[in-house]
């Protein structure tokens, strides 16, 4: 007579219930922690979006400009603008009236007023015969503030808070979509500071990073997986890869500057300039992840391209390559993501100016996104705080789309063994 092997039990293993007890306390943690983390850059990510989603809109209010008046002073057109204001708001009677009702639009509005009256065809004819024309003027920082939080009596005077409260029952007062955020360069007014010099900046600074890094990453994992000779001279360069990957970003700011500025001569804050450093920052990624991608093409195809008498290149770049590639695109985009989000190497050399008008070329002077969040953020205006929330929404928003473009790649380009 056999006996039967008795099943696990609490009281056949002592100490079971202890570690049954352990492994569900650690899974507990590891949820928590998970939904932590969400938790805390969900936080992060709804405040950076109620703070930044004001900058995508503007407010315009609606006056009317006398033709008569348009065609005695169009060359004097801050005249013309405080007589176009005496005659819209009650009550300008004097100086000081005139100063609250000039601040109650952006600064420069004269010129955003003789540009409409010249796009426009014909005055509109009212009910006396005078002409006159309907010109919608972006509001000011101060007046939308009080639009938005309904406490007029912090921003705005008395009178200012009349004439808004005129211009809203009168139903002058409209919402657009802010597209000059997206294509207006920088200002030192935050109602006309935009980021399109800024990525038109970004967009040849990371051309130039792709270029080169993409090139001589790829060539160089090639040539150290497929055929450099394995000795102690392979050996100490793969490491000191390896090293550089984790080398600080600003290490490779100051040797742009001592090479690419001091030693070469080139132009201070130019696209050209922060590709190449950002490309020297980039390329032991990108060598790591290119290395990784060949490793894992299996030795199979190798052999069977030997068998039927390919040699080593064509064997590389006709069979190897060509299915390493999507690890090496993920690689190179994963890299390219990080480089779009850095600013201490752009910081050590130069890219720190003022930037109205978008480069033409990647030899002019250029700012560059994560610059020009840093400049927005040490302004004392409180404008720009809107600015600085919304130009973050947008690096997230393109960080986003380059990691979402590296997964599609792999999916669709990855081959199954």
């Amino acid at each position: 007579m056999t006996n039967k092997p008795h099943p696990l039990s609490m009281a056949s293993l002592p100490g079971l219930e202890k570690r049954y007890r352990a492994e569900k306390r650690f899974k507990f943690a590891g949820i928590l922690a998970v939904f932590s983390s969400l938790a805390f850059l969900g936080f992060l990510i709804v405040a950076i979006a109620l703070k930044g989603a004001g900058a995508f809109q503007r407010y315009e209010v609606e006056i009317l400009v006398k033709n008569e008046e348009y065609l005695e002073l169009r060359d004097q057109p801050f005249i013309l603008l405080q007589n176009t204001m005496r005659y819209n708001l009650p009550g300008v009677v004097n100086g000081q009236a005139m100063r609250e009702a000039v601040n109650m639009i952006v600064d420069g509005a004269e010129i955003d007023l003789l540009n409409h009256i010249e796009n426009s065809s014909r005055p509109n004819i009212s009910a006396d015969g005078l002409g006159s024309y309907s010109v919608w003027v972006t509001l000011s920082n101060r007046v939308v503030s009080a639009l938005n939080s309904r406490d007029t009596d912090a921003n705005l005077t008395v009178r200012q808070q009349a004439w808004v409260e005129g211009w809203v029952a009168d139903k002058k007062v409209r919402q657009r979509f802010n597209v000059g955020f997206l294509t207006n360069g920088d200002s030192r007014d935050p109602e006309r500071a935009g980021i399109g010099s800024a990525l038109v900046g970004s967009a040849f600074m990371l051309l130039v990073c792709m270029v080169l890094s993409f090139g001589i990453g790829i060539l160089t994992a090639i040539y150290l997986e497929e055929f450099a000779p394995k000795n102690k001279y392979t050996v100490f360069l793969e490491v000191n890869i390896n090293n550089l990957a984790t080398v600080p970003s600003i290490i490779f700011g100051l040797l742009g500057l001592s090479v690419f500025l001091n030693l070469f001569g080139l132009p201070r804050s130019a696209a050209i300039v922060g590709g190449m450093v950002l490309a020297l920052m980039t390329m032991p990624t990108i060598i790591i992840a290119s290395r990784l991608a060949l490793q894992s093409v299996p030795l199979s195809i190798r052999e069977a391209a030997f068998s039927v008498g390919a040699s080593p290149l064509q064997t590389v770049f006709h069979h190897v390559l060509p299915l390493a590639l999507p690890g090496m695109l993920t690689g190179t985009i994963l890299g390219m993501s990080r480089a779009i989000g850095e600013t201490a190497p752009l910081l050590m050399i130069g890219m720190l100016a003022f930037i109205v008008e978008a480069p033409d070329n990647i030899f002019d002077p250029a700012s560059v996104l994560p610059v020009q969040i840093f400049l927005w953020a040490e302004s004392p205006e409180r404008g720009f705080e809107e600015k600085t929330a919304a130009a973050i929404i947008v690096l997230l928003a393109f960080l986003l789309v380059m990691n979402l473009t590296a997964i599609i790649l792999r999916k669709k380009l990855e081959k199954k063994w």
